[in-house]
């Protein structure tokens, strides 16, 4: 059946708003009918054509055969025109819509269509929407609206691709043929020689033997069926069936294995996929497809705008990976920074890209990534003697600083495995930069390197340190592999290479399971909070150590003596409650410094808007420079002999 639309040209005395609504917005139904009414007693003119774009001969021979949306015009025009028909021609823009692809104007065709009735299972869709974990939430609002107006579902389309329609028409009475029986057995045909079947085989070979209908004369359907009817019964992929095939138009028994745990698309999607997923399992089954939907925004330039080649500025995924041409201004990234940058943006709205923002990204990455190699750098090789293992010690038998390390890495990945639960990977992103920068470089590494480098290799307070440092990394291994996965990787190669793994370790980072290494440190809120004070206090210190250095009073922070003047009886406590015996929980070594002094709190009358605040002075070390430690004491020298400079 050839497929036609009408457009309507008018003459006489109608009015030109009502030529252009007309001409304009092409548009069936309501302003066809408001056309109409206006126009009944007036001279009008249907014009037809194809498919392809083209008048046909009933619209005259003039018009025959030529583009509607080129020649056509202008000999409609001409037409009206020699008539006497044409009361005015004017040029004005206007809104009008135009293909997205070919950036030329659209023309609107009526046509017979197929469609399925939502009516009688919405309210069930509906009921459905609220079993499903929408991400972001708002979303469950968006296709609710969506599905609660909506009656109908257009399920053909007339393209020349996509899968048949598996309808028959009379050839006499031109009455549509739906027969179950006949579209298990199209089914059949297109599962052993594919859906073109439908195009190549003979009419007679898509009707199954012994059929009522054979003997008629049918012609079968050009009609495709809507592409979000195939992609929204993708479902059915993960179906579990009973053995054997089930009886022709009964629905085939489901699991719970069928339900997807995750349906994954942009914003735009609650119109299309989501919704027709939706829809077409609530009909057959009665239950949503999917346990959860997350949705995402689009990715724009740095400027905010949509990318597009007519614009230039389309960023390719592939450039970012391997680089551009020119290797320094478009460095190769590698596919983990690429993916630290997805997982660094939060998704839930549209976000940027660019080369400033792809450089930040990778900063952010090489912090990460260095702080992997300082902790892989510094743990020793495995073996029974010197093994730096979580069982070597209890957890109460480690230095507090050590302790409260443990507390944090901890308490971090247990953030993280929050996150991951609720695809919130910006803040995985967050929490893992905030640990390796504030915790690990800006602190404990900072202050434990001294113990790494100078403690002899079975020394307690070394193995301690590689204790938690090797249980931290491990675990940082295994929670950052699915956003960083070459890069972990890589790490976990590298562990096993140099013997810094169990040998009973997996071959690689993603059969070694979740994040359980580190321990669950018992909560401990007056050492933490004790610890919170200590660090609050070491960044007084620092600045003061940064005037000094300005100053000119000292070179290294180690070249110090530091006197504190707490502000209140909390901090002095928190400072002067720590046990220096183990050879870690040192003031001197939490600030860097050779000596450390702390005050009475009484001491200190320092006020800043009327508030006292804890004060650092910074002096002269005292003693002689230990050749191996380069601390300062008055205790270098005495051992005389092989060491007089230690």
């Amino acid at each position: 059946m050839e497929q036609r639309s009408f457009v309507l040209l008018q003459a006489g005395t109608i009015f030109r708003q009502i030529v252009e609504l007309a001409l304009y917005t092409l548009l069936l139904g309501t302003v066809w009918r408001t056309i109409m009414s206006v126009c009944a007693k007036h001279w009008t003119c249907l014009l037809r054509w194809t498919k392809v774009g083209c008048f046909t001969s009933e619209a005259g021979p003039e018009l025959a055969g030529l583009p509607v949306l080129r020649e056509g015009n202008a000999r409609v025009l001409e037409l009206l025109r020699s008539s006497g028909a044409l009361l005015m021609e004017e040029r004005y823009e206007h809104k009008y819509p135009y293909d997205w692809r070919t950036k030329e104007p659209t023309i609107v065709r009526a046509t017979e269509q197929w469609f399925a009735s939502v009516r009688k299972f919405r309210e069930n869709a509906l009921n459905a929407l609220r079993t499903v974990q929408w991400i972001p939430q708002g979303g469950e609002n968006r296709i609710h609206s969506m599905i609660e107006s909506r009656d109908d579902w257009c399920i053909s389309r007339q393209r020349p691709w996509g899968v048949p329609i598996p309808v028959f028409y009379d050839e006499e009475t031109s009455e549509a043929i739906i027969d179950p029986e006949i579209i298990c057995h199209v089914s059949d045909v297109f599962s052993r020689h594919g859906s073109d079947a439908w195009w190549t085989f003979p009419v007679e070979e898509l009707l199954p033997a012994n059929s009522s209908y054979s003997g008629r004369k049918l012609r079968r359907g050009v009609d495709t069926m809507d592409v979000w009817f195939d992609s929204g019964t993708s479902w059915a992929s993960l179906t579990s069936m009973l053995e054997g095939k089930s009886a022709v138009g009964s629905v085939p028994n489901l699991d719970a294995s069928s339900i997807a745990d995750l349906y994954l698309e942009g914003s735009d999607q609650h119109r299309g996929w989501f919704q027709s997923s939706l829809l077409t399992s609530v009909a057959v089954r009665g239950c949503a497809p999917y346990r959860a939907v997350l949705t995402h925004g689009f990715v724009l330039d740095e400027k905010g705008l949509k990318m597009s080649k007519s614009l230039g500025n389309v960023i390719d995924p592939a450039e970012i990976i391997d680089g551009g041409r020119n290797q320094k201004t478009q460095p190769a990234l590698g596919a983990d920074v690429l993916r630290l940058w997805v997982a660094s943006v939060d998704y839930t709205s549209d976000v940027l890209i660019g080369p400033t923002i792809l450089r930040q990204t990778a900063d952010a990455y090489r912090k990460i990534r260095n702080t992997l190699r300082f902790l892989a750098g510094n743990i020793p090789r495995w073996d029974d003697q010197d093994s730096a293992d979580l069982e070597k010690w209890p957890i109460e038998k480690l230095p507090s600083l050590d302790r409260y390390m443990l507390r944090r890495a901890a308490a971090m990945m247990q953030d993280i495995e929050e996150f991951y639960d609720k695809y919130m990977f910006n803040r995985i992103f967050q929490a893992i930069l905030r640990f390796c920068v504030v915790d690990l470089s800006n602190f404990y590494l900072d202050i434990a390197k001294d113990r790494c480098y100078v403690a002899a290799s079975k020394e307690f307070r070394r193995q301690t340190c590689q204790m938690v440092m090797r249980a931290i990394l491990i675990d940082m291994a295994r929670s950052l592999a699915p956003i960083l996965p070459h890069t972990a990787e890589d790490l976990w190669q590298c562990l096993r290479e140099d013997g810094k793994l169990p040998p009973s370790a997996p071959a690689s980072v993603f059969q070694s399971g979740w994040h359980a290494y580190l321990p669950r440190a018992v909560d401990d809120e007056q050492e933490d909070r004790k610890w919170a004070i200590v660090r609050e206090v070491r960044e007084t210190v620092n600045k003061a150590l940064e005037r000094a250095r300005t100053d000119g009073l000292i070179g290294s922070s180690l070249d110090a003596q530091v006197v504190i003047y707490p502000h209140s009886l909390e901090v002095e406590e928190a400072l002067t409650s720590f046990d220096s015996s183990n050879g870690v929980d040192d003031l001197r070594y939490f600030f860097i410094t050779s000596q450390v002094e702390v005050l009475s709190s009484s001491r200190n009358e320092t006020r800043t808007n009327n508030t006292l605040e804890t004060r650092a002075e910074v002096r002269k070390a005292a003693g002689c420079k230990c050749a191996r430690c380069w601390n300062y004491s008055v205790s270098v020298g005495m051992l005389r002999g092989a060491y007089p400079l230690m």
